[in-house]
C-alpha cells in the first residue's frame, strides 16, 4: 500500500511539474537572409506559427560589441530594417536572431539560453544590388550620341541631403553600355567612368539601341554589375524610341 501511495506521489508531482513548465521548445528563426538594394538593407527570416517574438542584434564582424536594434526587439515581424544602423558602410557585419519567450523568462530567468540564428556575413558597400539606372540620349551627329545618365537615390542621407548611389560610390562607380545596330545579333559593350557618356562610330542612317548599367568592378564578380536599364533606340533619321526592344524605322506612310 506504501508503495502505491508513492508512485501515486511520483506520478502527481510529476504531472504538476509538466503543468508548470509545459513546452519549452521555441522555434528558432529559419531562412535567415539579406536583402539590399541601393543600400536600403534588411534582414529577413521564417519561423513556424508560434506566439513567441524575436529579437535583433548586430555586430561588426570579429568584435563582441553586439547592438540591439531598438525597432526590432522583441518583434513578432520576420524581417528588421538595418539601414540606418549599417548604412552604406565598407564593413562586414553579423547579425543575431534571437527567439524571446516571455513565460520561459519569467520562468528559468535570463539565463535560460534562448536559441540564436546567425546570419551570413554582409557587407553593405560590396553587397548591396544597384536598381536600374535611367538615361536620355543626345544626338551629336549622324555617327555620334551622348548618354546622359541620372543615378538612383538611396535611403541614407548626409547633412540633410538625400544620397545617390554616386555620392556613396563615388569614383567606384563605372558605367556599362550595351549597343547594337538595328538587324545586328551582334552587341558591343564598352565601359566609361563619366555619367555623360559618349558613343562614336556609329554607321550613319543606321537605327541603333542602348542599355546602360551600373558597373563596380572594385566589388566581388556576383555584385559588381548593377541591373540594366529599360532599352532606348536611336532611329536613323535621329528619332529616339524608349522602352522598344527593336529599333525601327518609319513606316512610309510616316515619312510621307
Amino acid at each position: 500500500m506504501a508503495c502505491i501511495k508513492t508512485l501515486l506521489c511520483v506520478g502527481a508531482c510529476m504531472t504538476a511539474w509538466s503543468m508548470t513548465t509545459g513546452d519549452t521548445s521555441v522555434p528558432k528563426a529559419q531562412n535567415v537572409h539579406w536583402t539590399s538594394l541601393d543600400f536600403q538593407t534588411i534582414l529577413k527570416w521564417t519561423v513556424e506559427e508560434s506566439e513567441h517574438t524575436y529579437t535583433v542584434l548586430y555586430s561588426e564582424k570579429n568584435h563582441d560589441n553586439w547592438m540591439d536594434v531598438d525597432h526590432c526587439s522583441r518583434t513578432s515581424e520576420t524581417e528588421c530594417d538595418l539601414t540606418r544602423e549599417l548604412e552604406a558602410s565598407d564593413k562586414n557585419y553579423e547579425a543575431d536572431i534571437r527567439a524571446d519567450s516571455e513565460h520561459l523568462l519569467d520562468e528559468f530567468g535570463s539565463d535560460y539560453d534562448f536559441p540564436h540564428t546567425y546570419a551570413p556575413m554582409f557587407n553593405p558597400y560590396k553587397e548591396s544590388n544597384i536598381s536600374a539606372l535611367e538615361f536620355s540620349l543626345t544626338d551629336v551627329d549622324e555617327g555620334t550620341v551622348i548618354l546622359n545618365i541620372t543615378h538612383p537615390l538611396t535611403s541614407i542621407s548626409e547633412g540633410g541631403k538625400q544620397q545617390t548611389i554616386k555620392d556613396i560610390l563615388k569614383n567606384d562607380l563605372k558605367y556599362k553600355i550595351s549597343y547594337y545596330k538595328s538587324g545586328s545579333t551582334g552587341k558591343k559593350k564598352k565601359i566609361v567612368d563619366s555619367s555623360s557618356a559618349e558613343v562614336s562610330g556609329l554607321d550613319a542612317g543606321q537605327s541603333y539601341c542602348f542599355m546602360v548599367a551600373a558597373f563596380i568592378p572594385s566589388r566581388p564578380k556576383a555584385t559588381q554589375q548593377g541591373a540594366w536599364s529599360t532599352l532606348q533606340c536611336r532611329q536613323g533619321d535621329t528619332h529616339f524610341t524608349q522602352g522598344a526592344y527593336t529599333c525601327r524605322h518609319k513606316t512610309e506612310a510616316q515619312k510621307h
